[in-house]
């Protein structure tokens, strides 16, 4: 049996540099979407105040990536593509 179908993980390993590659499951796909839609969402506080949007777009850059890089086949590490 292939234990890395049973692993939980949500994206792929990327296959060169650091970060998360493509989803591999719904939750992930889910998480993506969602992700995108709060994203689109925040683009009309742009029109109101430049820096109320930047500090948006930080806080939501930066609050799922813990998730993402727990839900990463393998976690977050620096691969070279010989994995």
């Amino acid at each position: 049996m292939d234990s890395n179908k049973d692993d939980g993980a949500w994206f792929a390993a990327k296959t060169y540099g650091y970060g998360s590659g493509p989803p591999i499951a719904w939750q992930g796909w889910v998480m993506v979407a969602v992700h995108v839609g709060v994203a689109l969402a925040g683009l009309p506080l742009m029109r109101e105040s430049q820096p109320a949007y930047t500090v948006y777009a930080l806080v939501i850059v930066l609050i799922p990536l813990p998730l993402y890089a727990a839900k990463t086949r393998g976690g977050w590490k620096w691969r070279w593509g010989k994995d």
